[in-house]
């Protein structure tokens, strides 16, 4: 059974920092994409960064320069662990918002509980 599981959410002030993790198991094909995605009260659910099994990145525009993507380099066998990690530097107020862990596994689509991040001004 494929699970995601996200912690490290929490209430920053303006300019602070925020590293949410994720680890993804129970896929028997691992993850061709890991990521994140975000939804504030009242809008819809939008890309945060996506990071793909060969390094390459994807950020909002909203978050260049400001958040970084990473997952674990090391080989690792099927049915394991996949960690990916959110580093969030430079917060501001409109980055308060619930982040969903996503992971791609051969096509199927999986998302985490969400973890609440708020960003008071």
């Amino acid at each position: 059974q494929v699970q995601l599981v996200e912690s490290g959410g929490g209430l920053v002030q303006a300019g602070g920092s925020l590293r949410l993790s994720c680890v993804a198991s129970g896929s028997t094909f691992g993850f061709n994409v890991l990521g994140w995605y975000r939804q504030a009260a009242g809008k819809q659910r939008e890309l945060v960064a996506t990071i793909t099994t060969g390094g390459s990145t994807t950020f909002a525009d909203s978050v260049k320069g400001r958040f970084t993507i990473s997952k674990s380099t090391s080989y690792l066998p099927k049915n394991t662990k996949y960690p990916v990690y959110l580093q969030m530097n430079s917060l501001k107020p409109e980055d308060t918002a619930v982040y969903y862990c996503y992971g791609d596994s051969r096509g199927s689509d999986y998302w985490g509980q969400g973890t609440q991040v708020t960003v008071s001004s």
